[in-house]
């Protein structure tokens, strides 16, 4: 089975935030090491926003490892010389895609405030699919999928709000749930682990993966790690979905663990062509 990982950072300078191991680089030889451990085929970089050079330093090591790393990289969308930027951003070495995490300063109401409004139809008639960290803001994913139908989108975390667990992290589920209507949005099921207080297998959050799954289904929820803020290793973050979910087998687990973000972002795996 293809195990692809849909989320993880890597970098060399800056203070990472949030709960991310305070460690002043983690590089993608400490990740593909990690990844090895884990049995895990391939993993999608997201430049981190601490690092200034991240967009560069994930191209470089997809570059270096096109069979198991790829990129979704930002740009800074209030300067009007990003606009050019847009219809040849795949050219660049392993960039599928954007990403956009709204956590600089200056960012925060980059969704409301308009200056995104002109990245989602260029991103559509690019045939760019984009990534967003969007806690609290999904009623704003709802119009721009509705307004592009063409713009694959793909949410971040669940859309978990950072630092919450348990019941009161997944309090707000069914503003995520109600995505599900759009067939252009898709779920990134990453960093599972760090939205409880259990011990692992984590399985009192079982109950919400399951929901987002069955509104979801396995071709619009994907696996992932964000493993630099994670409480067990990547092997637990695997086996937690593959060993621990009685309910998740089959072509649906084949589906969830890697292939259909593959066919998503239209990343082109040697494991992923069958």
């Amino acid at each position: 089975m293809l195990i692809v990982d849909a989320q993880v950072h890597i970098w060399k300078s800056g203070a990472p935030v949030g709960i991310h191991r305070q460690i002043p680089s983690y590089t993608k030889e400490d990740l593909l090491k990690e990844m090895d451990e884990g049995r895990v085929d391939a993993a999608l970089l997201h430049p981190p926003s601490w690092d200034p050079n991240a967009n560069e330093i994930a191209i470089e090591a997809a570059s270096a490892h096109p069979d198991r790393l790829a990129v979704l990289g930002f740009f800074d969308a209030s300067r009007d010389e990003s606009r050019s930027l847009v219809a040849d951003w795949k050219s660049q070495p392993g960039m599928l895609g954007l990403r956009f995490a709204f956590l600089r300063k200056g960012q925060e109401n980059w969704l409301a405030d308009g200056t995104m409004d002109w990245v989602w139809p260029a991103a559509e008639r690019a045939g760019l699919p984009v990534g967003l960290l969007v806690p609290n803001k999904l009623k704003i994913v709802a119009q721009v999928a509705e307004r592009h139908p063409g713009l694959k989108l793909l949410v971040d975390h669940m859309a978990r709000v950072r630092h919450t667990m348990d019941d009161t992290g997944f309090a707000d589920l069914g503003d995520l749930l109600a995505l599900s209507k759009y067939p252009n949005v898709a779920i990134k099921a990453t960093g599972a682990p760090s939205y409880s207080s259990d011990p692992y297998p984590y399985r009192n959050i079982h109950k919400y993966l399951q929901r987002i799954f069955d509104a979801f289904g396995p071709e619009r929820m994907f696996w992932g790690t964000d493993i630099t803020r994670m409480p067990c290793t990547m092997r637990q973050c695997v086996t937690m979905f593959t060993e621990e979910m009685p309910w998740l087998k089959g072509r649906d687990l084949e589906l969830v663990m890697g292939k259909a973000l593959c066919d998503w972002i239209d990343w082109k795996l040697p494991g992923n062509l069958h």
